[in-house]
């Protein structure tokens, strides 16, 4: 089977690319931009295209064209592959028909789905289960982001809620028709796609009715608004609720009790608690001992830039985490906070998302940064111009937040000039953001931070 991707470049998407290459599919692409770590993945695998759209990249002998976000709905190559008739999937769409003989377990939920989803792996690959997976970051113990194989009865799918692609403006997770469905829970995001909580909201409504028939539902208990949509849906599956264990802190390790005696983590926090009894639900559901489980999350380390460690001294520890919904921003300083008491925390948050650059839903940050010490906003100018987003002030954001003491930068050298100027003794630094902040080195940040 041909198959040709148009905006190849993606983190999915070139790590499908490649997944079905190793499957023996003839794998084509384009892209007019390409940045690490795809560019040398791709070239490793031979997939490098030129870069820059060109129709005659599209003959008729292609069987399929995945198309990625990327791309928009004038794309000369998707033009071409209309006018030619040949099918056109979105990565979800593909994945999907890819996967639909094995049994699907899709992790949904506006937070903690890439944390879940790799706790769900490790543990399996510990037990030696084969299982083909998608997830939204690149993990230690996986060469790849996607892997997908002809006899892995069983595949792990991170499922994201935003749209599959610019012609398919379904959320991707509706795509994958669920055997076990996880969510963590609901917290509004993607303005752009769903301009009120409530169309936000349906999105998770329709996400449980597309689980298949007899299919069964994990749920967040803990969450209002989660716990209201399982309590109204009839759908005839099974649905089972779970609950941050119970946990202490002891010299810097957090222990959850458990059946088996207090486990001692290599991640904290209780966002972490709560994504390890999802991952342990999910797990049962799968067949795996409550043993085999414990045991194997002990080794459990973290998922890139979630709550990752940077760098520290003898007195000061630097974090950079994924965070950017005002539920995961408050929910990590707040982990900071538990982990080490008595430290004050430089906590900075990169607005870099539509949403968070959207004034209307600034208000939603609203208290998220109150156990922060010294709370900090940078928003990226070039991001700014690239989301065509108006620019916000100072003013405008220590409101929205609710913090009178909150700095602002609007340049990396500003926030440069802040650390370098900030005594790094009774204090942590984190670092949260989607984005890259421009794309600086963070090991360097957090080294002008605590070497001076």
């Amino acid at each position: 089977m041909r198959v040709h991707f148009i905006a190849i470049g993606g983190s999915i998407m070139h790590n499908l690319a490649i997944a079905l290459a190793k499957k023996g599919y003839i794998v084509s692409g384009s892209d007019d931009h390409i940045y690490e770590p795809s560019r040398t993945n791709l070239a490793n695998a031979g997939l490098l295209p030129q870069l820059g759209w060109d129709p005659t990249h599209i003959t008729a002998d292609i069987d399929a064209v995945v198309l990625g976000m990327h791309a928009n709905a004038d794309n000369p190559e998707l033009l071409k592959a209309q006018e030619l008739g040949i099918r056109i999937y979105s990565y979800p769409e593909f994945v999907y028909e890819q996967a639909k003989e094995k049994t699907r377990v899709v992790i949904g939920g506006s937070h903690g789905k890439t944390t879940i989803t790799s706790m769900i792996m490790h543990v399996l690959k510990s037990i030696g289960r084969e299982f083909d997976y998608l997830v939204g970051a690149k993990l230690d113990e996986f060469e790849y982001m996607v892997r997908l194989t002809k006899d892995a009865p069983l595949m792990i799918i991170e499922g994201d809620e935003y749209l599959a692609s610019t012609i398919d403006q379904r959320p991707k997770f509706h795509l994958y028709r669920p055997n076990i469905a996880l969510i963590s829970g609901v917290a509004w995001d993607h303005v752009n796609a769903f301009p009120t909580f409530e169309n936000y909201v349906n999105q998770f409504r329709l996400f449980i009715k597309h689980i298949e028939p007899k299919g069964t539902l994990v749920y967040n208990k803990e969450d209002k608004t989660l716990q209201e949509l399982v309590l109204e849906d009839r759908s005839k599956i099974n649905k089972h609720g779970y609950r941050t264990p119970e946990y202490t802190i002891n010299k810097g390790i957090t222990y959850m009790h458990s059946h088996m005696g207090d486990i001692p983590l290599q991640v904290f926090g209780k966002h972490n608690l709560s994504n390890i009894a999802a991952a342990f639900t999910v797990c049962e559901w799968l067949g795996v001992t409550r043993e085999a489980f414990f045991t194997a999350i002990r080794q459990f380390k973290g998922a890139s830039r979630r709550l990752e460690y940077v760098a520290s001294d003898n007195d000061s520890v630097v974090y950079q985490d994924f965070a950017h919904t005002p539920a995961k921003l408050k929910a990590s300083i707040h982990a900071l906070k538990e982990q080490f008491p008595g430290k004050a925390l430089v906590a900075i948050i990169e607005l870099h998302t539509y949403s968070s650059l959207n004034e209307a839903y600034l208000n939603e940050y609203k208290d998220t940064m109150h156990e922060a010490e010294y709370p900090a906003v940078f928003i990226n100018q070039e991001t700014l111009k690239q989301r065509n987003a108006e620019a916000i002030s100072e003013d405008t954001l220590k409101k929205a937040f609710n913090q009178p003491n909150l700095v602002y930068f609007s340049r990396i050298e500003n926030m440069k000039q802040y650390l370098n100027e900030m005594s790094p003794s009774g204090k942590n630094l984190l670092f949260m953001s989607s984005g890259n902040y421009g794309g600086i080195n963070l090991v360097n940040f957090a080294d002008k931070f605590l070497y001076k």
